[in-house]
């Protein structure tokens, strides 16, 4: 069993680059599917979740080959396959934009139900909805979608709640839809638009990624293209936490600072200096921290992926928190109870947190139950007296792209380790 070692209580100081987008890297893979040719991405996180992709395609008859670790080539002119290997699509939720990219490729895709991170029920209706509006017939048997087509026709679909997953995957089908297809209520995520931007570089119209109503025009075909993928907000987002919770003088680089605006106004609120910069954010602090509230929410609200790295930030500042969970409101539950046990003060009533600050965190055994739970308990590992051992860290290699040599890099005292 794999697990990390973590000595806390030393600031963090120095500089940090984060990675390409996941959350855009896990869109754009699977969209390589809609080209028949060559793409070559650029700023490519290094992380498991991307080699899985990689795996998937080649398991399909695509070519990949790593250019290097962050950069590769993937040719789809070979792809024979319309269904998804099972045993690797089970363990990787965003696994089914394979479908909206399949049903524009060949008119018919296999895919497992979701899997990944475990910290509630995130439902695909909406996502069924969107493929039903463009022509497709949806089932599912034993575990897996089934998606056909005779052909995909334009339509004007409004998704009943704001979902990320749904935005991607109906775009995905639409471009290949004969006519023009309207989406309303979508996501606007900074990599919805650099999904939008992936595709239209290979030849597709899309209009209006940002904003509330997607519009798009279908084409008969994709071409490769050349592409580099946005920087990650939320990996960027976490060393700034990780600071703030620690103290210390941190440069993160490899920014949109557009895109961290809802971040960087609650660390200012809780007494972290933030200065920005073109493509770097400076993070500052030395005194107490200073209680706030957030609410989660779309962007460009503050985003759901950091909701558990702040709440490590609220349990060390002074006075009492509230925190908000409008997206997965059963998030909580795994990681608060590990805080908890580091000495936090967090009692959960429904969708809010309260949380009142302590002095000081110590070091325990904690458990990651998902991505960004692990991310927070490392950053609350760092900031507590003693070791913290953060057992589970499967689930933080997923989505954090060398997290231990980039903390030493700062100073931390981390390491992982194998029983």
């Amino acid at each position: 069993m794999k697990k990390l070692i973590v000595n806390g209580a030393e600031q963090l100081y120095g500089e940090v680059s984060s990675g390409g987008a996941k959350n855009a890297a896990v869109a754009i893979i699977p969209a390589t599917v809609l080209a028949r040719g060559r793409c070559v991405l650029e700023n490519v996180p290094d992380i498991h979740d991307t080699e899985l992709l990689f795996s998937m395609l080649r398991a399909m008859g695509a070519t990949v080959e790593k250019l290097s670790r962050t950069s590769a080539i993937i040719d789809t002119s070979t792809l024979t396959e319309s269904t998804v290997p099972y045993e690797l699509s089970k363990h990787m939720r965003a696994s089914y934009y394979f479908i909206g990219s399949l049903l524009g490729r060949f008119g018919q895709a296999c895919v497992s139900m979701p899997g990944g991170c475990n910290f509630g029920v995130r439902p695909i209706d909406q996502h069924i909805k969107g493929f039903e509006l463009l022509g497709a017939e949806i089932r599912i048997e034993n575990g897996l979608i089934y998606a056909d087509t005779e052909g995909l026709q334009g339509a004007h679909i409004y998704f009943d709640q704001v979902s990320v997953g749904a935005t991607i995957n109906v775009m995905l089908a639409a471009v290949k839809a004969s006519g023009m297809t309207v989406l309303e209520n979508v996501a606007k995520e900074p990599h919805i638009v650099d999904l939008a931007n992936f595709l239209n570089s290979m030849g597709a119209d899309i209009r209006g990624a940002g904003t509330d109503v997607i519009k798009i025009r279908g084409v008969d075909v994709l071409h490769g293209t050349d592409y580099s993928i946005i920087p990650d907000q939320i990996e960027a987002g976490t060393y700034m936490a990780a600071v703030t919770a620690t103290g210390g003088n941190v440069l993160v680089q490899n920014v949109i600072p557009k895109h961290m605006e809802c971040i960087t106004s609650k660390l200012e609120e809780m007494g972290a200096k933030v200065i920005v910069f073109d493509d770097a954010i400076r993070v500052i602090r030395t005194g107490k921290l200073r209680w706030t509230t957030v609410k989660t929410s779309p962007y460009p609200g503050f985003p759901t992926d950091m909701q558990a790295q702040v709440c490590v930030c609220m349990s060390l500042a002074k006075g009492t928190s509230r925190l908000t969970e409008s997206v997965y409101e059963t998030r909580f539950f795994g990681y608060c109870a590990e805080l908890e046990s580091m000495g936090a003060n967090i009692k959960i009533n429904g969708k809010t947190a309260t949380v009142v600050g302590v002095e000081e965190l110590y070091g325990a055994t904690v458990f990651a139950h998902d991505l960004r739970a692990g991310a927070a308990l490392v950053i609350a590992g760092l900031s507590a007296q003693g070791t913290t051992q953060v057992e589970d860290i499967h689930y933080v290699e997923r989505g954090y792209e060398d997290l231990i040599g980039k903390l030493t890099a700062l100073g931390a005292d981390i390491r992982r380790v194998e029983d």
